[in-house]
């Protein structure tokens, strides 16, 4: 029998500390709860606003996939490789922290807020070299349809990590219908309300809900208003 967990938005662990302010799904810094550490490969799911020319100063990471994806505003990113680069709306960042990596990140722009997404994802290999990656996605793309935007494959579409885990993002209008059948067995997915409401396997989700499933071979989805999703499949570690 297919198994879920359901996170409801207003159930998230909270931070605000005036120039960050963060919702976290799973146990993250101040925020501990013995029922949300993860989702199976999936450890962390922060919903971040930072505030004009504020951010995280350099600190240090290793063996975490780390996912970015900025859903409004511009994020600057620095790191031990030497990488310096810009990430903006419609772009998804990767960072395999491997053998071990420091970065920082912080708002681009001095007048207005950066929101972004940021996640772990625990990797199936320990102690690999640190690597950067960031791509862009067209929105039009991903409008009414399933836009794959990160694989555990460099030859497949989007960014890689080193996980067999799938990222998909999609736009719908009211209405709208889509099936996801799942990559891999024994993976589970984790469905993430950007905005609007959708039923998933007919459960009805709001703004910022989640929504885990497991031992399931397909997620049906239906928009009930116009609505943006992320799918996250991931292993379900055991």
């Amino acid at each position: 029998m297919p198994q879920s967990v359901l996170h409801r938005a207003d159930t998230r662990g909270h931070a605000n500390h005036g120039w960050l302010n963060s919702y976290h799904t799973f146990s993250f810094a101040g925020y501990h709860s013995s029922d949300r550490m993860h989702f199976g490969a999936l450890r962390v799911l922060n919903d971040d606003t930072v505030a004009g020319g504020m951010g995280f100063g350099k600190h240090p990471h290793d063996n975490m996939e780390i996912i970015s994806i900025p859903l409004f505003g511009d994020l600057e990113h620095q790191d031990s490789t030497g990488r310096q680069a810009v990430i903006r709306e419609g772009d998804v960042q990767v960072m395999s922290a491997g053998t071990g990596i420091a970065h920082s990140e912080k708002n681009h722009n001095p007048d207005k807020e950066v929101k972004f997404l940021q996640i772990w994802v625990f990797p199936n290999q320990r102690n690999v070299a640190p690597r950067y990656a960031q791509q862009s996605f067209k929105a039009e793309d991903r409008r009414n349809k399933l836009q794959q935007v990160l694989s555990p494959s460099p030859d497949d579409e989007g960014v890689w990590i080193h996980q067999d885990a799938w990222f998909h993002l999609t736009d719908l209008d009211a209405g709208v219908s889509l099936e996801y059948a799942l990559k891999q067995a024994g993976n589970g997915v984790y469905a993430f309300v950007l905005e609007g409401n959708v039923t998933i396997n007919e459960q009805a989700l709001h703004r910022r809900d989640g929504l885990g499933l497991w031992e399931v071979e397909k997620l049906t989805i239906k928009a009930d208003a116009t609505a943006q999703l992320l799918l996250m499949e991931v292993p379900m570690l055991g």
